[in-house]
């Protein structure tokens, strides 16, 4: 059998490392822009602009176009087929819009108005704070959830908080991962960026609540062995479900992000490292840290010194 639980001194120091990262990109970020990530208009509030043209047009042509007006840090991405391109910039009133359009076609003759709205800085606020609000609901229904599910198991608690404990690892490594993706390649964060944060948690609690059931099956199938060993003959009679589920979204998500449009671009790469982060965390994060904490040796210690962990599993109440 494969000592996986034994080594997780490891997986938490990986972890653990990963999300620092994250963690001083966002304090840099958030040090030097107000914000631990770049902000789509969605929360800073400005105006979205799409505009067709005859002709394929370079993003970095036509932002410079609005750059030599006065306008700064246009973000421009590409609709379609490349003749649409849409123009996110701060607020602006009609006189500029006017006198912005007349620039634009004074290039690009042919250039056509799709669409032109603004968006206040108060909706942005309001998406966040329900989206915070969701976080803590789900986290706290889980957690109740796992108590019940759990309940015939000694200290059913410990399954339930595991399991949020994991999820917020899996949201960190997110927004980590995102903060410096920002930084790097100027990736900001919109709305559909909180509906990919909160599909992560579906993602995360997924794999979690399967390992955590068959632990509860072999429980009392397997009395004469440690918990470490049950926690590992878990993971490996659920892991090759686990795995080829995943793929499967995987497998997708790449082929969205190298032939999708590139308005869910970010959506896609977002859930993708959520998904990959869910999977991980099933195995390496949760199912250790449910076994340091009945083994009471969090870093594998006992294993070390005796070859397995000595300690037997509890019984059921």
């Amino acid at each position: 059998m494969f000592r996986i639980v034994e080594k997780r001194r490891w997986y938490f120091l990986i972890s653990g490392l990963i999300i620092l990262v994250g963690l001083a990109s966002m304090i840099y970020s958030t040090a030097t822009t107000g914000a631990p990530f770049r902000l789509a208009i969605d929360f800073t509030g400005g105006s979205i602009w799409q505009l067709q043209f005859d002709q394929q047009v370079p993003t970095e042509e036509l932002r410079a176009v609005f750059t030599a007006n006065g306008i700064q840090d246009p973000a421009v991405t590409t609709l379609g087929d490349g003749r649409a391109l849409q123009v996110r910039l701060e607020p602006i009133d009609e006189i500029q819009k006017t006198q912005l359009f007349d620039a634009v076609k004074a290039k690009y003759p042919a250039v056509t108005e799709l669409q032109f709205s603004s968006v206040g800085p108060a909706i942005g606020r309001e998406v966040t704070n329900a989206a915070l609000l969701a976080i803590l609901a789900a986290a706290a229904v889980i957690l109740a959830f796992m108590v019940f599910a759990f309940r015939k198991v000694a200290h059913p608690i410990r399954y339930g908080a595991v399991a949020i404990i994991a999820m917020f690892h899996d949201l960190l490594l997110v927004l980590g991962l995102f903060s410096i993706v920002s930084l790097i390649l100027g990736w900001q964060a919109d709305a559909l960026f909180l509906t990919a944060l909160l599909t992560v948690i579906s993602f995360s609690m997924q794999d979690k609540i399967v390992v955590f059931d068959r632990i509860r099956e072999n429980a009392p199938k397997y009395r004469g062995e440690s918990f470490t060993d049950i926690a590992n003959r878990s993971i490996m009679e659920t892991i090759h479900r686990s795995l080829a589920t995943q793929l499967n979204a995987i497998f997708i998500m790449v082929s969205i992000l190298l032939f999708g449009g590139a308005t869910i671009k970010q959506f896609i790469a977002v859930m993708l490292v959520g998904l990959l982060s869910g999977t991980y965390s099933s195995i390496f994060i949760a199912v250790p840290m449910l076994v340091g904490w009945t083994e009471k040796d969090w870093l594998g210690r006992k294993a070390r010194a005796s070859g397995s962990s000595p300690a037997q599993v509890q019984p059921l109440s």
